[in-house]
């Protein structure tokens, strides 16, 4: 007889049903995550990435391909630092690490660096816990390159792997983020370091999670450290720069933003039987599949989303307001569509009594006044 099927085994079987025949999960990465976290009111997103659908394939069966994503050369660029960085056992990352965030404790001379290969995520996940238990118990400099850490994510598990973990003489953690854009004079990209920093506190709250599965149980604000090691080329040269980065703030929003999201099982149950997002079906098809999902659609998307064309091109279709931004979206209250805002400010509709309705049809007062006025 059958073992009976659990709520975890059934959910992804269910997962494994939205995605396709055969078709394996996409991994959910840290990158996507931080996406994910700063929309956490997308269901579309949140069931396709949990689901592990191949985004960039969908919204290219969808006719809406994105160009979103890094390129080849920055990706081999990249991986050409990092390796530059780690080499000779990570010793010019260990003694970044002592120099910007552990000055006093020993210079990292002899550190270790683990073994961390095991089969499937699962393995690896459990072999980077062991390791850093056993890292923490040596009280040594020890370097964990590219470890693999879960994260619960609307209750579906996410896999993510950093850079680097680098475990302190005195058994705290610090996250370490290698990325190939340049640090002049000392600083980057702001733009481009809050990026790094918002992926950051995602391995962060991972580590977290792992601390505090520890045995005996320790305080996860001690051991996970909150300022995390961003690495850079100096300049346009291909020797590494550091910089201590405080991702505090950051931890914190993801945490509430993950904590907000609609569990993943919740909306797959609300979707029509046999709803199916696999590239391979008629785009017809395909199209109600996705469509069956709402989705929370805004133009910061164009920057983190792969089905942002697609999902901008319907809100525009259908007048939302959303298209124009969240913040304009704060500013209108009740009303939801372009038609709906024009008739509040001509005096067609709204409610008197709303300010939003009130401050739209001030503004038309006032543009017409201006028009007129410059017409005489």
């Amino acid at each position: 007889m059958p073992l009976p099927r659990t709520r975890g085994t059934a959910l992804r079987h269910r997962l494994a049903e939205l995605r396709g025949p055969d078709v394996p999960a996409k991994a959910l990465d840290a990158r996507a995550l931080a996406a994910l976290a700063a929309n956490p009111g997308c269901e579309r997103r949140a069931i396709l990435d949990g689901a592990g659908v191949n985004k960039p394939a969908l919204a290219s069966a969808l006719g809406s391909p994105s160009a979103f994503g890094q390129s080849q050369f920055a990706l081999t660029r990249g991986n050409a630092f990092e390796a530059r960085v780690k080499s000779d056992g990570g010793a010019e990352l260990l003694r970044l690490v002592h120099e910007k965030l552990d000055p006093r404790a020993e210079p990292p001379s002899d550190a270790q660096v683990p073994e961390l290969s095991a089969i499937g995520p699962e393995g690896r996940t459990a072999r980077t816990a062991l390791a850093l238990r056993d890292a923490t118990a040596a009280g040594v400099w020890t370097l964990l390159d590219h470890p693999m850490l879960a994260l619960d994510v609307a209750g579906s598990p996410a896999f993510l792997e950093p850079d680097a973990v680098v475990v302190h003489p005195d058994g705290s953690w610090t996250v370490v983020e290698i990325k190939s854009f340049p640090m002049l004079d000392g600083s980057a990209d702001p733009a481009k370091v809050g990026a790094a920093a918002r992926q950051a506190a995602v391995y962060v709250l991972a580590l977290e999670e792992v601390a505090a599965r520890l045995d005996p149980p320790v305080d996860t604000a001690a051991r996970v450290r909150h300022h995390v090691l961003l690495v850079c080329p100096k300049d346009f040269s291909n020797f590494p720069a550091a910089s201590a980065v405080d991702v505090r703030k950051q931890r914190a929003v993801t945490a509430r933003q993950l904590a907000r999201l609609t569990r993943i099982e919740d909306i797959a149950d609300a979707l029509p039987e046999g709803t199916c997002f696999s590239p391979d079906l008629p785009a017809a098809e395909l199209t109600a599949a996705v469509e069956s999902v709402p989705a929370t659609y805004a133009p910061e998307c164009l920057s983190a989303c792969e089905l942002a064309f697609h999902c901008r091109d319907r809100s525009r279709a259908s007048g939302a307001v959303t298209s124009l931004g969240r913040s304009v979206r704060a500013e209108l209250g009740g009303l939801s569509t372009v038609e709906e805002v024009l008739a509040a400010a001509r005096g067609e509709g709204g409610d008197a009594e709303d300010p939003a309705v009130g401050a739209l049809r001030r503004a038309a007062w006032l543009r017409a006044e201006a028009l007129g006025g410059a017409g005489r």
